[in-house]
């Protein structure tokens, strides 16, 4: 189980991304994640790194600490 899961799939809704698009972030900026891999960090089912974390708040525009459920962004 992961904390950020709900707060990655607000940010990417917000985004107007797809889970593909923001797999398609993560690659570019060196993080193998894919569509399927994103869809498990969002439901709660795939723990995330914390380099991850710091790639996942990089591609969506966020803190990592609003990742971590910071009130702010």
């Amino acid at each position: 189980m992961n904390a950020v899961g709900p707060r990655v799939r607000e940010a990417r809704l917000a985004s107007g991304l797809t889970q593909s698009a923001l797999a398609a972030r993560l690659e570019i900026r060196g993080i193998k994640i894919d569509r399927a891999g994103v869809a498990k960090i969002e439901g709660r089912f795939r723990q995330v790194s914390d380099t991850e974390l710091l790639v996942l708040a990089d591609a969506l525009g966020v803190s990592a600490a609003w990742l971590l459920g910071d009130a702010t962004i």
